[in-house]
């Protein structure tokens, strides 16, 4: 069997996010503080991402991406240039377990729609250019989901939640069509808000709307999306419990979404995070029918530089197969190494070192 897939997701994959070098960081603070211009920061990063596309390559990974390194957030950047809309500076930062995050985050100030001149497409141009050809070039975006996070919508503007989800699904789909006609063949879902549903923490129902209906919700929003997707477009869905500086925001198994969203969603794989207890054990994984939705296992954790044991992957990798195929399994790290501008608690080498074991170890597993 060959760790090439005749599509996507490949047998060693990984999320999206790398970590940002110095002279990003420092190109950011200068461009703050009108020390460089917008054209002179596109450069740097520009630069950057030329490097990180060899380094992937390098190391045999069949899929690149730009390491998210034109981004400060995974989702916020993307949600913001939609219409309707808007980034601002709220009174607090989101809560992860022993950080408080960065004080940003998106409302809603119309109704939604998506922006034919939304910069992510032009971005995708560039790195399809740098690539040439070398490799599969994985787009992620944060999901439509992402914005039925708390304090996003606006009741005043959508008194009818349903009338909300329409138009998020509308603005997806001609999302998806912007991206697909630019060139775009692999397009990443990243899904926190879906992860939280599965958090029996999370108190979900603040007396409007019961777990069970916004996980109906959910699902019927990402199949929506997917309704119209070209049959050679591959969609995959990453869930996500928060990763931020190291830090994670929630926990809980896979069970309470798997017989809906895992069973149902229309994706053609799932990124799970499976690297400690906190995802709890891996047989909601048998609500994934048969010659469905790939599964990638995110076994190597993004969150410390530590390398993990091969055979202890391989033993977890063997014990999933008791519940899903084993040529359904692939394999990544259980989350971006970056999420955010500020990185996880790790060096480069140690990043670079984990994404070569993840390609060492899938070649040993499927050949």
């Amino acid at each position: 069997m060959s760790t090439t897939l005749t599509k996507a997701p490949f047998r060693a994959d990984h999320v999206g996010s790398l970590l940002r070098p110095e002279s990003l960081h420092k190109a950011r603070n200068e461009f703050k503080s009108g020390q460089i211009t917008k054209e002179q920061l596109r450069e740097v990063e520009t630069n950057e991402i030329k490097r990180i596309v060899e380094k992937q390559i390098e190391l045999g990974l069949e899929v690149v991406t730009d390491g998210e390194f034109r981004r400060t957030w995974f989702h916020l950047d993307f949600l913001e240039h939609l219409n309707g809309i808007e980034g601002y500076v709220p009174d607090s930062g989101f809560d992860f377990v022993g950080v408080e995050a960065e004080k940003y985050d998106v409302r809603n100030t119309g109704k939604v729609s998506f922006n034919p001149d939304h910069p992510f497409v032009k971005d995708f141009i560039e790195l399809n250019e740098i690539v040439d050809g070398r490799a599969v070039v994985k787009q992620t975006i944060p999901s439509p989901n992402q914005l039925f996070n708390a304090g996003i919508h606006n009741p005043e503007i959508y008194p009818n939640i349903e009338d909300y989800a329409q138009d998020i699904i509308q603005t997806y789909r001609d999302a998806i069509k912007a991206f697909y006609d630019a060139g775009v063949r692999y397009l990443q879902l990243d899904d926190v808000y879906i992860a939280g549903l599965s958090s029996p923490e999370i108190p979900f129902n603040d007396g409007k709307y019961s777990r069970d209906y916004l996980i109906d919700l959910a699902l019927r929003v990402a199949n929506g999306v997917l309704e119209e997707k070209p049959e050679d477009l591959i969609i995959t869905t990453h869930l996500c419990r928060g990763n931020y500086q190291s830090a994670w925001a929630f926990e809980g198994s896979y069970s309470i979404i798997a017989p809906t969203l895992l069973a149902k969603e229309k994706v053609d794989g799932f990124f799970l995070e499976y690297d400690d207890e906190r995802s709890g054990d891996f047989k909601p994984l048998e609500h994934i029918p048969n010659n469905g939705p790939r599964v990638v296992l995110g076994l190597v954790t993004s969150k410390n530089g530590e390398l993990e044991e091969k055979e202890a992957i391989k033993a977890r990798v063997k014990e999933a197969s008791k519940y899903i195929p084993l040529d359904q399994l692939c394999l990544s790290p259980q989350c971006g190494f970056a999420s955010t501008h500020h990185g996880n608690k790790l060096t480069e080498e140690e990043q670079w070192n984990k994404l070569k074991f993840i390609v060492e170890i899938a070649q040993e597993i499927w050949g």
